[in-house]
């Protein structure tokens, strides 16, 4: 390393580290997406039931998103890369054992396990880059390309399931993680610093036990309101974890040691950051969904060639975090943010222009537009966050910015979900061909994807007219979802400009006093 007025710079060995710390993120991201083709495949040998078919899918992301305070305060305490390591192991051994289960049960504790491990290697990733990169410029091109692989993680996932599915069993979906875990683990010692706070003081189980408590039953709440409406079981789960939530701050405000300083929220900068994440992956997450179903059941591409369709945009996004990284050297943070929302914004208001028989450029270029535009933002948000916080409370720092993205990803598609979906029940309803008995009505209703299954039962000339307004009712829903997310990108680079606008950076030598000076952290020039 060579030393400038901003911290020492990074040399070859912590470029290098950048490259191997990639490997664990862009596996943690595959996995929540990789299962996308797997299903069928899963429910034909191990046959399970509706409900453990959905613990397959949920219980990796509800477990990840529980434990993540937990183990970033953790990490923060043992040891960032010890836990790093220690996660690549777990995340290893639970792959084999998804990879080689005999029945659903077995799989859904595996995808468990995996969740687990996975809380361990996603903050680990960001805070070990806060103590490997403290020249702010190589701080900022370093996140940025942690950013670019966060994203091209969850894009990846369905392409590299359609071809291993394609050539291998199921299990492959997961096997595929094992080699590169092993090159973390012969890798990072070597070329991965070890950094732990000097004065994190004690592991708090009762705070790790009540942010799990917190955390849990609201994802799982806004989950389900997603999937099956509002009721008011899934209402108390949310309020059982927002009390939660309050009973965890009020002992992280009493204890010595608190697992998060809520000194850190008293400042725009980290504050503003995760609430910029947070509606960055509400937009990105809630609307994946639509793109997916429309390329698959509105256009009728195969699952393989919509999966590779979908990678179009993300050649885009691949060009624009480093893009940020470079604009944000000559121009205000809060102005390049804002002009990543109104960037997604504009690829929305795209969106809102499409119908069933639109060409395909028309979604690719939407989805392009938008998604580049977040990743500016979210590019923007990581490297305020990284910089407002010491190198001792990385983790901490990372968890919440993890945990954020969790809950505006569940937001999104709650909220998103429940827009399309009573849009396109409406119109189904009043467009459906005559004489269409009430039992088909209603699994066409259902969903998308119910009615081209119905339509393939029907006479042809009933189940073409079916098929024609459903598709119709989709892409009318997915406008409807459009026009609210381009109001909240709106919305958003108002809040953005306004609330931060003059931040900067902290340097390292600036940070000193920050613990007891949180108002210094992201302050105004």
């Amino acid at each position: 390393m060579t030393t400038t007025q901003s911290g020492p710079r990074a040399g070859r060995r912590e470029w290098t580290g950048l490259a191997v710390l990639l490997l664990p993120l862009l596996l943690v991201s595959m996995d929540v997406s990789v299962l996308y083709f797997a299903v069928p495949f899963i429910s034909r040998d191990l046959e399970p039931s509706s409900t453990q078919q959905l613990w397959i899918f949920d219980v990796y992301g509800f477990v990840l998103a529980g434990l993540l305070i937990t183990m970033g305060s953790l990490g923060d305490r043992i040891g960032r890369r010890r836990l790093l390591l220690i996660g690549a192991v777990s995340f290893s051994l639970a792959s084999l054992g998804a990879a080689y289960a005999h029945t659903a049960g077995e799989l859904i504790a595996a995808r468990a396990i995996l969740g687990v491990a996975g809380a361990t290697l996603m903050p680990s990733t960001l805070a070990l880059i806060r103590n490997m990169f403290h020249e702010e410029k190589q701080r900022r091109t370093a996140i940025a390309i942690w950013t670019g692989g966060t994203t091209s993680g969850v894009a990846l996932g369905p392409v590299l399931s359609g071809f291993l599915l394609d050539h291998f069993w199921w299990g492959s979906v997961f096997l595929i993680n094992v080699p590169f875990m092993a090159m973390l683990l012969l890798l990072a010692p070597a070329l991965v610093p070890e950094f732990r706070a000097p004065r994190a003081g004690r592991f708090d189980l009762l705070g790790s036990l009540l942010s799990l408590g917190a955390v849990l039953p609201v994802i799982y709440g806004i989950k389900e309101i997603a999937a099956n409406g509002v009721s008011t079981p899934r209402l108390a789960y949310i309020t059982v974890g927002v009390v939660g939530g309050g009973l965890f701050l009020l002992r992280q405000a009493r204890s010595d040691h608190p697992m998060i300083d809520l000194k850190l929220f008293r400042s725009r900068g980290f504050t503003g950051s995760v609430l910029m994440n947070l509606f960055a992956m509400f937009a990105i997450v809630g609307f994946a969904i639509f793109t997916t179903q429309y390329l698959q059941s509105v256009l009728g591409m195969s699952p393989m060639t919509a999966a590779l369709w979908s990678l179009v945009p993300s050649l885009g996004v691949g060009a624009v975090a480093p893009l940020t990284a470079t604009l944000v050297q000559h121009f205000d943070r809060a102005y390049i943010a804002g002009a990543g929302f109104l960037f997604a914004g504009a690829g929305f208001c795209l969106l809102t222009q499409l119908h069933a028989q639109s060409h395909i450029g028309v979604v690719l270029i939407g989805a392009g537009t938008y998604a580049s535009g977040l990743v500016m933002v979210m590019t923007v948000g990581g490297e305020l966050i990284m910089g407002a916080v010491p190198p001792e409370r990385a983790g901490a720092a990372a968890a919440v910015v993890e945990t954020g993205t969790e809950f505006g990803g569940a937001l999104g598609m709650a909220v998103l979900g429940s827009i399309g979906t009573a849009i396109y029940r409406s119109d189904l309803v009043a467009h459906a061909p005559h004489g269409l008995s009430s039992g088909a009505l209603s699994a066409a209703r259902d969903t998308l994807g119910g009615a081209v299954t119905v339509s393939g039962q029907l006479p042809s000339r009933t189940g073409d007219a079916l098929l024609t307004a459903a598709r119709d009712a989709f892409t009318h829903g997915m406008n409807v979802a459009a026009v609210g997310a381009a109001a909240l990108m709106l919305a958003a680079a108002v809040i953005t400009v306004t609330t931060l606008r003059g931040l900067r950076v902290e340097t390292t030598q600036s940070q000193d006093n920050e613990l007891e000076n949180p108002e210094l952290i992201g302050s105004a020039i």
